[in-house]
């Protein structure tokens, strides 16, 4: 039986369009951007060309105001960084306590070795945030605010367009982890105050190992990696020309799906939550109802370990994500549930989708997902003596 893929939030399939555009450069178009031969030139314009795919993307204004990283995390982590080292009076970032490891781990570094202090926002049981909390937070010590565009367990939404405004009200920078929003929701990131913002290729059928962060034109920026003149004078090291190509082939790609995504595949993430909480007694959506990525679904099981769910599923062929981790025997929730307070499930699991789902993978998970609630339920009564979430 055909595997079903329902983990796309953690990586998508690489498009083979995608493939296809960046083949060349692993062989015949081999150059350095930064040579100053023809060989070389090449490869600059197939960069830029890139950058122009990016940029309609995200709606920067500007072809330069991308940056290319490794992913993600180097560019959360560079935006953090500069915005605390080209403010050097402020010493305090504001983020919120679902933030994505690749922030929240920074930040509590930050506190150990820098001595900033760190405002984690707290988010209410849909995970929203209580904006109330966010605009007490927001002094003139505020060097930088990075708050997610979108989560990564639960899909809620965050309205970072307004809590860019109420940051320039302070003078603080503004940055979005948008690694799971961008492909997935429509921006237009010049009619908005957004300072920086992270994406990265493999959440949107790119390659791993490239990603890349905006830096909105005049916003002053410090260099994370030191070293040649590359990218500006603002990221060193020698261009990765074939993921920067296949990044920006699965730019263009994302946004003539864009209509799709929002769409078809809302439809089958409706379907599945639908249809499970019809044949699945005691579980409920997590998130928010109104705001939400349209391919995330986390749906949590009462007195159920999501982890069990998630190993029976992929025995099956299913592959999904649960909300929590195994660690010496103890089961530790999710730090999203626990900042929503959803203490009456022990775990979640969460299902995320693609372009390249159908509405017979939704009938797979039909299938197999009530018998493993079930069977479980029975093995493990409410009632019986297990280790509980922490």
């Amino acid at each position: 039986m055909r595997p079903v893929y329902l983990d796309n939030n953690a990586t998508t399939h690489v498009d083979v369009d995608v493939l296809q555009a960046m083949l060349p450069f692993f062989t015949d178009q081999f150059g350095n951007a930064s040579s100053m031969h023809d060989i070389g030139t090449a490869a600059g314009v197939v960069m830029k060309a890139a950058r122009r795919q990016l940029q309609a993307l995200i709606g920067a204004k500007f072809d330069h105001e991308i940056i290319f990283t490794s992913g993600g995390t180097e560019s959360d982590n560079t935006a953090i960084l500069s915005g605390l080292d080209v403010m050097p009076d402020r010493t305090e970032i504001v983020t919120s306590a679902v933030e994505h490891p690749a922030v929240l781990s920074l930040c509590a570094h930050l506190e150990k070795t820098r001595g900033v202090k760190v405002h984690r926002i707290p988010v209410d049981h849909h995970g929203r945030l209580n904006l109330n909390a966010y605009g007490k937070t927001l002094t003139p010590r505020v060097a930088i605010v990075s708050i997610m565009w979108a989560n990564n367990e639960t899909g809620t939404i965050f309205p970072v367009a307004k809590l860019a405004e109420m940051a320039k009200r302070v003078g603080a920078l503004f940055h979005t982890d948008a690694v799971q929003a961008v492909g997935r929701l429509p921006m237009d990131l010049k009619a908005t105050a957004i300072d920086m913002l992270s994406l990265s290729s493999h959440k949107l059928h790119g390659p791993k190992g490239i990603g890349a962060l905006y830096v909105r034109r005049g916003v002053p920026f410090s260099s994370l990696i030191k070293g040649g003149h590359q990218e500006r004078d603002r990221r060193a090291g020698t261009e990765n020309t074939p993921g920067i190509v296949g990044l920006g082939k699965a730019a263009e790609l994302a946004l003539g799906y864009m209509d799709d995504e929002t769409t078809r595949v809302k439809l089958l993430r409706d379907r599945l939550e639908e249809g499970l909480l019809e044949r699945i007694p005691e579980a409920f959506v997590t998130g928010d109802p109104l705001a939400r990525l349209p391919n995330t679904a986390n749906i949590a099981f009462d007195s159920i370990d999501g982890e069990a769910i998630q190993s029976l599923l992929n025995r099956d062929g299913i592959a999904c994500s649960s909300g929590s981790a195994c660690t010496s025997g103890f089961l530790e929730r999710s730090h999203v549930l626990e900042a929503m307070s959803i203490r009456r499930a022990r775990g979640a699991v969460r299902f995320s989708f693609s372009r390249y789902n159908c509405e017979e993978d939704v009938d797979r998970v039909f299938e197999v997902l009530p018998g493993i609630v079930e069977k479980l339920r029975e093995r493990f009564p409410k009632s019986s003596k297990r280790a509980k979430c922490r």
